[in-house]
């Protein structure tokens, strides 16, 4: 448990999304400091409030990387050689493979807050940037119980929905999920505005189809070569087989396939339709109480169980150290999703008792 007395903070680089951290935990009582390469925008934040000082105290309880991929592991590797081995450390990176392998320490938890904004820099920041979104963690099996569950505790705080994830999977997913949508996103704005430097009126024809599908491809271009180029197979893989998808959409067209044309549009329809909602918050919760050994791997494989079949742990505490003896995770998830959770926990050797408070 974090109490008041030890909520400090430091975040490595200032921008949209370290801003953003910074302001969120600011605003649930935290003590901030912070570092950027650009000493204007340390002097800004500093001005603005949003840190209250620039070094990095010895017994700072979270450190959050926040800088492009490309520099994740030599910022992390910095400040895990400075700090005490209480201290959490994770980063915001959109890649998590490259990142996870090349640091190897059980205080480092890599990180992605799947949210953004078209504003950039620290004046987009927003306390509130977090709310309701996927803030995925990438435990290994050498990740603490301990370390896990107080940052998942702190990111819940934010009213994230905390979801974990294997690096390889993270990899995988987001890239069809985040990083394919951001380049076509680019590609069809590239090619409307081209199209628009011979028929001017193009653009004014622009409703709000066109507006939705290039909308992310106003966010702050920077950070996304170090993330495309470091999920580099998983990004080409998820392009070939959209580009796949559209030479068989050329082809129904061409053809004049209507009854195709209907069903993959009807598909999509009801897929879109489906997607998840972004509220996290849960009138009736079911509270699980699973015993577990002390061996490698137990937390990353509970967490990661919840995330495969899309069900999300809204608060995760231990009960007991599970250093040397068996100890019990306590989980609350919501009441409906409760069964199939207890199913995979007990397909997997786990022992599942559960209770529902009103």
């Amino acid at each position: 448990m974090i109490s008041p007395s030890n909520r400090r903070a430091h975040v490595v680089g200032l921008g949209l999304i370290g801003g953003s951290v910074a302001l969120a935990l600011r605003d649930h009582g935290w003590s901030l400091s912070g570092t950027d390469v650009d000493e204007s925008v340390v002097d800004k934040a500093l001005s603005m409030g949003i840190i209250e000082f620039t070094v990095c105290p010895n017994d700072v309880t979270l450190v959050v990387v926040a800088v492009p991929a490309g520099h994740v592991v030599e910022a992390v590797r910095s400040v895990l050689a400075q700090s005490s081995a209480e201290t959490i450390v994770t980063d915001v990176a959109g890649v998590k493979g490259s990142i996870v392998d090349a640091i190897g320490d059980v205080r480092f938890v890599g990180g992605h807050p799947m949210a953004g904004s078209e504003q950039r820099g620290l004046d987009g920041s927003r306390a509130d940037l977090f709310r309701g979104c996927t803030w995925v963690l990438t435990p290994t099996p050498s990740t603490p119980p301990e370390i896990y569950s107080r940052l998942h505790g702190i990111l819940r705080d934010l009213d994230a929905n905390v979801v974990a994830l294997d690096h390889a999977t993270h990899d995988r997913l987001v890239a069809m999920a985040s990083h394919v949508p951001h380049l076509v996103a680019g590609a069809l704005m590239n090619e409307a505005s081209a199209v628009a430097e011979s028929d001017g009126a193009l653009l004014q024809l622009a409703a709000g189809g066109f507006r939705d599908m290039t909308r992310v491809s106003a966010g702050d271009p920077s950070i996304w070569p170090d993330v495309l180029i470091e999920n580099a197979e998983a990004v080409t893989a998820g392009l070939a087989d959209l580009r796949g998808r559209l030479q068989r959409l050329e082809e129904l067209i061409r053809s004049q396939n209507r009854a195709e044309l209907m069903s993959d549009l009807r598909t999509a329809s009801s897929a879109r339709r489906e997607l998840p909602g972004r509220s996290v918050a849960s009138a009736h919760l079911a509270y699980l109480r699973v015993p577990v050994l002390d061996r490698p791997g137990v937390l990353a494989e509970v967490t990661t169980t919840a995330s495969d079949i899309n069900v999300n742990i809204f608060d995760l505490e231990i009960a007991h150290s599970v250093e040397g003896q068996p100890g019990v995770l306590l989980m609350a998830v919501e009441h409906d999703h409760v069964d199939r959770f207890v199913v995979a926990l007990e397909s997997r050797g786990y022992r599942v008792t559960t209770e529902v408070r009103s």
